[in-house]
Parts: C-alpha cells; sequence; structure tokens
C-alpha cells in the first residue's frame, strides 16, 4: 500500500460528533468534501456548511481519504465490512480512518479487511465532546501505522487542536476508551461530592466554584459539573446510553487484559440505573438524579 495525494474527501455519520466534524471539514479543506448519512436532512445542514451530498457509500468510497463516525462497534462494522459497505466499493491506496468511540478487536478486523483489499486504515476516536467538536478544538488520538498518520494529521487537525499518534491500529481506541473511563469515573465523584455538599448545607450554585479552585478541578468538574448545578441535562449532547457503550468497550477490555477496574464497574451500575429510570436519552451529568432521589 502507498498514500496518495488527497483529492476530495468523504464523511459518514452526521450525529451529534460527527455533524460538527464534517462542518468544520468542509469549511477548512481545501478540497471537496462528501457528506452521506441516513438522515437526510443531517445531508441537507452539512451542505449549507460546503459539504457535498453523497447519494450513498458507494460514492462516498470514491473519495480518497473516507473518515467514519457512528454509535458504535455494530453500526462501524456494517458500514466498513457487510455487503453494500465500503470494503465491498474499495479500491487500492484508499485510506478509511474510523473516528468511532468502538472496540480494538473491531478496529483491528476493519484494518485487516481494507488492508488486503489495498486500503490503509487508521483509528481515530475523538474526546471532549460536542462544544469542543463545533469548535474544532476536539482531542483526537490515534492508531496508525507513520505512514498513514502522515498522511491523515492534517486533516484531523482541521477538526482537532490536539492530534496524538498513540501507535499502531487499535492504539487510539486503548487511549480513548480510557479517557472515558476515567472521565466518567470523575462524573460520578463530582455527583457524589454534590449530593454529600449541599446535603450539609453548601449552596448547591456553590458546590463546584469551591471546588474548582482547589486540587480537585477538572475537566469533568468544569464541563459536566454546570449542568449537575443547573439540573438540565440536555438530550442533544452525548446520551447516557453512549456513555453506558463506551465504559462495557473499556470494561471489556479491562477483563480481556486481567484488569480488576472496579470504580469504573461501579459506574456502569450507576448508568445502567439511569437507563432503567428512563434517562438514558439525557446527558450524563443527569447521574446526579440518583442523588438527588434517594
Amino acid at each position: 500500500m502507498t498514500n496518495s495525494p488527497v483529492s476530495n474527501i468523504g464523511f459518514i455519520g452526521l450525529g451529534a460528533m460527527g455533524a460538527p466534524m464534517c462542518h468544520n471539514l468542509a469549511r477548512k479543506s481545501p478540497v471537496a468534501v462528501m457528506a452521506f448519512d441516513l438522515d437526510g436532512k443531517r445531508i441537507d445542514k452539512a451542505v449549507s456548511h460546503g459539504a457535498y451530498r453523497a447519494k450513498d457509500l458507494a460514492e462516498v468510497a470514491t473519495a480518497d481519504l473516507i473518515f467514519v463516525c457512528l454509535p458504535g462497534e455494530r453500526e462501524t462494522l456494517k458500514v466498513c465490512l457487510a455487503p453494500g459497505g465500503l470494503l465491498e466499493h474499495m479500491t487500492p491506496n484508499k485510506t478509511i480512518v474510523d473516528c468511532t468511540t468502538t472496540t480494538v478487536s473491531s478496529n483491528r478486523l476493519i484494518a485487516t479487511s481494507l488492508n488486503k483489499a489495498g486500503a490503509n486504515f487508521a483509528d481515530a476516536p475523538v474526546a471532549r465532546g460536542v462544544p469542543n467538536a463545533v469548535d474544532g478544538t476536539l482531542s483526537i488520538t490515534v492508531g496508525a501505522s507513520e505512514e498513514t498518520f502522515s498522511l491523515i494529521e492534517k486533516w484531523l487537525f482541521l477538526m482537532g487542536s490536539d492530534v496524538s499518534h498513540c501507535g499502531p491500529v487499535g492504539s487510539g481506541t486503548v487511549m480513548k476508551l480510557m479517557n472515558n473511563m476515567v472521565l466518567f469515573q470523575n462524573v460520578s465523584a463530582i455527583a457524589e461530592a454534590m449530593a454529600i455538599a449541599t446535603r450539609a448545607g453548601i449552596a448547591r450554585d456553590d458546590v463546584f466554584e469551591y471546588l474548582s479552585r482547589g486540587s480537585a478541578d477538572s475537566f469533568a468538574l468544569r464541563r459536566h459539573g454546570t449542568y449537575m448545578t443547573s439540573g438540565e441535562y440536555p438530550a442533544g449532547l452525548f446520551p447516557t446510553t453512549y456513555s453506558h457503550k463506551d465504559l462495557g468497550y473499556a470494561l471489556d477490555l479491562a477483563s480481556e487484559l486481567g484488569v480488576d477496574a472496579a470504580g469504573a464497574a461501579l459506574v456502569q451500575g450507576r448508568f445502567e440505573e439511569v437507563i432503567r429510570r428512563g434517562f438514558g436519552d439525557l446527558y450524563s451529568p443527569v447521574l446526579y438524579r440518583l442523588f438527588e432521589n434517594q
């Protein structure tokens, strides 16, 4: 396989994260960007940001560089490997970059299949959430060969401000899963802190302001804590069902490697309770409702 110059780009998956990523890419890219999603209204919005409409996966597969950003493993395997998917239409020297938070095993399976067709593959899941996706300041962890990373790096910087080459295929996903595992445990911890502090008489609006001035400060405190303070947990951001999915991938990896991730398992149980109570479509700081309703 060789890396050819990129003359056009495809983007598949225009959900909560994928849409703003594609919009940034379309606005900033010096080459044409084709957008595809099963929801035509999402494609319309991407077109309004400068993308071109792709009618199906076969058309997207004509691009030199293809980004995929989907809900999870099942969807990614279907788009990449199922009949009618990218593999069926693949030609040599194309490069596919999977920005989905999925599993290391699916990364490697897709990479092997595409490599046999002469195509390159990288896993490049993204972190920091929807606001940073809109701003183009995502953190992107990449698993790829040196050659493939050198090809895609400049394009990733059109969507993110921090791009890290973590190692071979699968490495980007390992680090994204660990990022989310730590983040979700922080979210759970700050929910506990809010519950204890408010019951001890601290005003709800003050709890995270005071914590942010000390060593407890964190991204989770400043981002997720805002929602716990307001009590508003929008459905248009990253739903708890996605957090549950990602943490499940992390726990599966921990189990495969013989690590007892008891803290993460506790948080997974809390996510399951959130979903059981009917809040699964809401942003994950909704976990605080478990403490409010005790």
